[in-house]
């Protein structure tokens, strides 16, 4: 007994190891939501907070896109297992712009605040990202002149704010990476269809707005 219990213990260790999690995720994103989606570069095993790529000075550790580089982002099954059975832990990353969602990111204080703030107003929110540093709020598809539009109409941006348009990319939960493990904030109602997202518009609106009345500094981090 003592013998069948360990090896179903080493089983279920691989199996954790294996994070079969992410190939489901994965599989969730491009084939059911149909997000383009590719595995993102490793964490450097001698140490999570470094990156795996070759820039010593990388400023996003194992959340970024490497080999395969941005544009081979996919819908198409068979990739997507084909590099997850391959790559069992690497992250999730998610090509922002046209066919996807993208995101208004910030430093998690503020972001929490803001929530908070938008909760109280009664803003709809879609899925939220949540790193320990950074959150980021999932939006409809924006173009580059709507970006400049919207933001040359406002009195004050706060510096912190980051935005993954077309061309750019975040990193989906469950990944990991050197920031540490990334969970949903705000998680995507079950089912098969993609989830809703707020328009870009709304989002930096009331963003600014509950930055405002809160008086949150946030860094520019």
């Amino acid at each position: 007994m003592r013998e069948i219990l360990g090896r179903r213990r080493r089983l279920l260790s691989r199996r954790n190891n294996g994070r079969p999690e992410m190939l489901k995720s994965a599989l969730t994103f491009a084939t059911e939501w149909q997000w383009p989606v590719l595995p993102g570069v490793a964490s450097d095993p001698q140490g999570r907070a470094r990156c795996g790529c070759p820039d010593p000075e990388c400023t996003v550790p194992g959340a970024h896109p490497f080999d395969p580089g941005l544009l081979a982002a996919t819908t198409d099954e068979r990739m997507v297992r084909w590099w997850w059975t391959n790559r069992p832990t690497a992250p999730i990353v998610l090509a922002t712009g046209e066919k996807a969602p993208c995101a208004v990111s910030l430093p998690a204080l503020a972001a929490a605040r803001a929530l908070a703030a938008l909760d109280r107003q009664g803003m709809r929110l879609g899925p939220v990202v949540a790193a320990p540093t950074r959150w980021a709020i999932l939006v409809a598809p924006y173009s580059l002149e709507q970006l400049g539009e919207l933001l040359y109409a406002k009195d004050y941006v706060p510096g912190s704010l980051r935005f993954h348009g077309e061309g750019g990319y975040i990193a989906l939960p469950p990944s990991e990476t050197g920031q540490g493990q990334l969970r949903w904030e705000r998680a995507p109602l079950p089912g098969s269809a993609a989830p809703w997202v707020p328009d870009v518009e709304a989002v930096v609106d009331a963003v600014v707005e509950a930055l405002t009345r809160t008086g949150v500094s946030a860094p520019e981090l």
